[in-house]
């Protein structure tokens, strides 16, 4: 096949050999199958933004941080060099990502460069060194779905106590490998600080439990989402922390006269401070 030209400086710099073929073509990068230290690998070639169809929405950039304010400000303003390092920050994340997510033993590929906006993963394959499906793609027992849907949801735990969301997890974004699932594409992940970071954490796992719930029903009146939360926003989530999968809202009610009056004390209290300072 014709070499793609992003893939030129990989082929220069000797971080590949040979392109074998492309391997998919996703919302927002195209992965090509390469040869590289004798071994398959996984090159991600980022689209530019105007053919991506998935957006950098507002929810997913929140609370990001950049390099500096020069680029802050050129992104801000929306200048040719701003939306040079939007895209760079943009892929970068996922980069950073991934070395953040490994070493918190998140089931993530293996990273093996990063070179010119091009990835190069570990390629996830089967037993007989397929590329590995998407959970999409494949029929599962009930029994695979029980223990899928386990498996995802510690791993959506120590996503969260790494400090990150996936962003996007569903049946299209995990592998099932020969070891087992790998979960893949992490440009859209979100921090955990961010605003709206609960909305997204509940929809991941959603998207998770609806699929395996086509295989076994029962996963679906879990709600692991708002127990992990409150887990994690107490500051009592761990990667081992034991789950039940049940919520159980507060129903004690508000005592509006109470509070009221704790603010009033308080409000005294500061009145008191002033005067003596006075």
């Amino acid at each position: 096949m014709r070499t793609p030209n992003q893939l030129l400086p990989l082929l220069h710099a000797n971080l590949i050999d040979e392109v074998v073929g492309q391997l998919q073509s996703g919302k927002e990068a195209e992965v090509f199958v390469v040869l590289s230290e004798g071994e398959y690998r996984c090159a991600k070639v980022y689209k530019e933004a105007n053919n991506r169809t998935f957006k950098q929405k507002t929810q997913y950039t929140e609370g990001r941080k950049v390099r500096g304010s020069r680029q802050a400000r050129a992104m801000e303003k929306n200048s040719r060099y701003g939306r040079q390092e939007r895209e760079s920050e943009w892929q970068n994340k996922e980069v950073e990502a991934l070395g953040l997510l490994s070493a918190a033993g998140v089931l993530v590929p293996k990273t093996h460069a990063y070179y010119e906006g091009v990835l190069l993963l570990e390629m996830v394959v089967t037993e007989d060194g397929s590329p590995a499906p998407r959970l999409n793609d494949v029929v599962i027992t009930r029994e695979q779905a029980l223990d899928y849907h386990h498996t995802l949801v510690r791993q959506v735990v120590k996503m969260l106590c790494a400090g990150l969301i996936h962003g996007d997890l569903s049946e299209f974004n995990v592998l099932q490998s020969h070891t087992g699932l790998v979960i893949i594409d992490f440009p859209q992940v979100v921090q955990a600080t961010a605003n709206n970071a609960f909305s997204i954490l509940e929809r991941d796992l959603k998207q998770v439990t609806a699929f395996c719930g086509r295989f076994a029903p029962e996963v679906m009146t879990t709600e692991y989402a708002r127990e992990m939360w409150k887990l994690y926003q107490n500051g009592k989530l761990r990667p081992d922390t034991p789950l039940t999968g049940k919520f159980q809202q507060s129903t004690k009610a508000v005592n509006v006269r109470e509070i009221m009056s704790e603010i009033d004390d308080a409000r005294d209290e500061a009145m008191e401070r002033r005067e003596h300072k006075k």
